[in-house]
Formats: C-alpha cells, sequence, structure tokens
C-alpha cells in the first residue's frame, strides 16, 4: 500500500496530481451543477456559488478541474463550513481567516473521474468573477490565455505554483480590466 495524500512531499503530490490541459468538456457544466446542488443543501448560507475557472468558460483548454467559488455572509464563521465539507470528501488544502481551499477527487492513485476545487471565501472576495466574464465577453482575451496556457503546461507540468505564478500577470491585467467595465456588479 503506498503512502497517504497527507504523508506526500509537494514534489510526489506535484508528480501524482500533474498540471495537464483538455480541450473543453461539456460534462464539466453537468458535473458543476450537480455538485452545486449538494453545496447549496450543504451550505444553505451561502451567498452565491459560481463555476469559476477555465472550465466555466466554455470553449477554451482547461485542466479538468471544476474550480467553484462559494461566498457566504461575513456573519458566519468559514471554519464552521470545513467539517461538513471534509467529511463530505473535500480535502482542506490552505486555510486562514479570510479563505479556505479544498479540493475533491485527488485520491492515491491520481485524479478521480470529477476533480473540484472548491474556494471558500466571504462575500465579495470574489476577482475570479471579473475575469471569468470577461474572457466570456471576449473570446479573443480567452484565446489568447488558452495560448499561454498551453506554451505553459510541459514547462510547469510537475510545478503547480509555477504554472499558476506564469499566468499572474495576464489574470491580473484582465481582472483589472472588468472592474473598470463593470464596477461593483460582484
Amino acid at each position: 500500500m503506498g503512502k497517504k495524500l497527507s504523508e506526500m512531499s509537494l514534489e510526489e503530490l506535484w508528480q501524482l496530481f500533474p498540471v495537464f490541459l483538455t480541450e473543453y468538456q461539456a460534462c464539466w457544466k453537468e458535473w458543476y451543477s450537480e455538485e452545486e446542488i449538494f453545496l447549496k443543501k450543504a451550505m444553505p448560507q451561502a451567498k452565491r456559488i459560481s463555476h469559476i475557472g477555465s472550465t466555466a468558460i466554455g470553449f477554451v483548454w482547461a485542466k479538468p478541474i471544476i474550480d467553484i467559488l462559494v461566498e457566504v455572509p461575513k456573519e458566519f464563521k468559514l471554519s464552521n463550513y470545513k467539517d461538513s465539507l471534509v467529511n463530505s470528501g473535500y480535502i482542506c488544502m490552505a486555510q486562514n481567516a479570510d479563505r479556505i481551499s479544498f479540493n475533491k477527487g485527488y485520491t492515491e492513485n491520481g485524479f478521480a473521474e470529477k476533480v473540484f476545487h472548491l474556494h471558500l471565501r466571504y462575500a465579495g472576495d470574489n476577482n475570479e468573477l471579473y475575469f471569468r466574464d470577461y474572457l466570456m465577453e471576449h473570446p479573443e482575451v480567452a484565446y489568447e490565455y488558452e495560448k499561454m496556457k498551453l506554451e505553459l503546461w510541459k514547462k510547469y507540468e510537475h510545478d503547480r505554483d509555477g504554472y499558476t505564478n506564469a499566468k499572474a500577470e495576464f489574470v491580473q491585467k484582465y481582472t483589472e480590466k472588468a472592474k473598470m467595465i463593470y464596477g461593483t456588479l460582484f
């Protein structure tokens, strides 16, 4: 029997769970919808649950991981949701006073068929919504983002942080443009 995920080093985890991209899959919307129904029941206080990340855009290559942003009102403690999410199959990956990140679908044998990243935050901490909507409304920018990700894929296949950091300037640039256009819609 191999190591448990909690016993693996970051390097071992990156080998087991490499960055890889695939063409858009229609099933991603369905997977999100199924998980959204579960989350609404598990977290009735959630102010908003949103499909974010490239799988939400609908036409670009993406890591086949469904990113979900759950926003709760500031009068609720994020940590109050941790146990119920962990008991339902999520793994807590990172936590501070204002954010908790969870993964689901990571196994000792690699990725499960359905993989989720859940970003639990307070209402209004939602830059990903601006970026998502900007890419959906500006396909030329979405395809530029896709091209960049495809170029970064092999370079950072076993370095998820490097992959994310290499995209950060692009993401920030278009998030700021979106905020100027959309204002405080979110």
